[in-house]
């Protein structure tokens, strides 16, 4: 990671007012205090070396996801239990032989992150299906695409408030003196238009652009409503989208330029910038 990269992603942070913070105090993570790590693939960072476990389906946490970075560089003990295509309700109970995350808590925990709420609007897996037709109709090749994803209804937003505001709620009760953060999703699609690394149609990408500030609206207001910190990946990485030339994030493959990691999901950089402002919240 280059250090102006750091030094943007810091300053982005702090010039947006990003990092909200909550009551509970950082002076409580000192080295050896128990970290947390909860939510799904943005947080849990597929496609990124090296894996966590030997063995890394289902989850696939990365040694270089955010929460590995920052508790290496504070020195945390991190319990890391985010995993990939989990959904709010993997958080509050078992994802087959897998415990909730919630689980992980305890009344020692110092700290929590947070990232979750994408998989329950169908975010990435919308985009995903989207972009392989879109991708069949510009090439004309045939491909074996998921059927599309319609935009969530505003009964789905809602409930996913709800249910964040539970998972927040219970993890004050399972660690009252833990310090919470949401960090929320680095941007996937510049604010207009779309490019090679995008192949969708108008319709498409503002729709996932939609579902994508009402996920930040709702961490937001979740974050405020209870005392917590937030990071506001969804701000600071503006500009580095996977059309951008300085991405943090990874596009759609495509025969002549197949992607080096998971689609539309971080890259190393965007894992990396999370770090640094994560960090820079806690320091």
């Amino acid at each position: 990671m280059q250090p102006h990269v750091r030094l943007v992603a810091a300053t982005a942070l702090l010039g947006l007012g990003a990092c909200a913070l909550g009551p509970s105090s950082t002076a409580s993570l000192v080295a050896g205090a128990k970290y947390v790590a909860m939510g799904s693939s943005f947080a849990a960072g597929p496609g990124i070396p090296d894996y966590y476990e030997a063995t890394p389906a289902p989850c696939y946490r990365s040694t270089q996801n955010y929460a590995h970075q920052v508790a290496a560089r504070l020195e945390l003990a991190l319990t890391d239990v985010s995993c990939s295509g989990a959904t709010t309700a993997h958080l509050t109970g078992p994802r087959g032989s897998i415990p909730p995350q919630l689980d992980a808590l305890s009344p020692d925990t110092r700290l929590v992150t947070i990232t979750i709420g994408g998989n329950d609007l169908g975010y990435i897996g919308g985009l995903t299906a989207a972009s392989c037709a879109g991708l069949q109709k510009e090439t004309g090749v045939e491909a074996n695409c998921s059927p599309p994803i319609t935009l969530p209804a505003e009964l789905t937003f809602n409930n996913l408030a709800l249910r964040m505001d539970e998972i927040a709620k219970e993890v004050r009760r399972r660690s009252p003196e833990a310090q919470i953060v949401f960090v929320d999703y680095l941007a996937v699609l510049p604010e207009t238009g779309a490019c090679s690394a995008t192949p969708l149609d108008e319709f498409a990408a503002d729709g996932a652009r939609y579902t994508a500030r009402r996920l930040a609206e709702i961490t937001r207001k979740v974050a405020d409503d209870n005392g917590a910190s937030i990071v506001t990946a969804s701000e600071f990485s503006k500009g580095h989208d996977a059309c951008s030339t300085e991405a943090w994030m990874n596009g759609y493959p495509r025969p002549e330029a197949p992607v080096n990691g998971a689609m539309y999901h971080p890259n190393a950089a965007g894992m990396t910038a999370v770090a640094d402002a994560l960090e820079q919240l806690l320091r």
